[in-house]
């Protein structure tokens, strides 16, 4: 009697997520320009997430820092209530450009998306505070502590706040590793872990999502 052995390739997780999440034509079109400006765009998976958690919170509200090319945004804005309002801050007008061209594309109108030009520090203080359903952040990692101190202040009860690329391509987990944009993952990662207002959770998806709910009493 003669007997095989088969052998499998363990599937790789990352590479089934992302791939079970593809970009349709308008989020391909926005990522190639994002790669053209060099402003990384979330993964599938992550945006994929970044829409589940807007629909989940049903959010007419959602502060995005860092607008990058408008992969994110388009993901945000599908999640959303179909009245809702993007408010997303960046300093690069290639940047807006690109995604408002990708809102047009995609065929939000012009009152879906409040694109301003700045430094988030200086911007957030402006909004309302309490007014938001979902603050999320992509932009300058050593700020990731002073946009948590700022962006909680801007969330509604039970509203959620989200880091992306925490993990930092496993680096964020290696105490060895003391650079300066991981000591400042660290300490946002702290703080909302310490924080009695909140519900934290890393999601790992992508390079990694940190979020946090307020909660509702």
């Amino acid at each position: 009697m003669n007997s095989e052995v088969h052998s499998t390739s363990p599937v790789d997780l990352g590479d089934f997520i992302e791939g079970y999440f593809p970009d349709d034509e308008l989020l391909a079109a926005a990522r190639g320009r994002a790669a053209e400006l060099g402003c990384p765009a979330v993964s599938c998976a992550t945006g994929a997430a970044l829409s589940f958690l807007a629909a989940t919170l049903q959010a007419r509200a959602v502060v995005e820092i860092g607008t990058g090319a408008g992969v994110s945004g388009l993901h945000l804005l599908r999640g959303m209530a179909s009245d809702g309002v993007l408010t997303t801050i960046d300093l690069e007008p290639e940047c807006h450009r690109s995604a408002r061209r990708a809102f047009v594309e995609a065929g939000f109108p012009a009152g879906r998306t409040r694109l301003i030009m700045g430094r988030a520090l200086d911007v957030l203080p402006r909004l309302t505070s309490g007014g938001y359903d979902l603050v999320f952040a992509d932009a300058a990692r050593l700020e990731y502590p002073n946009y948590f101190a700022q962006g909680v202040q801007l969330l509604r009860p039970g509203g959620v706040i989200v880091f992306h690329n925490v993990l930092a391509g496993g680096r964020f987990a290696d105490p060895a590793r003391r650079d300066p944009e991981l000591l400042a993952l660290r300490e946002v990662a702290r703080a909302l872990r310490d924080d009695e207002r909140l519900r934290p959770a890393i999601i790992p998806v992508g390079s990694g999502l940190l979020a946090a709910a307020v909660g509702s009493s």
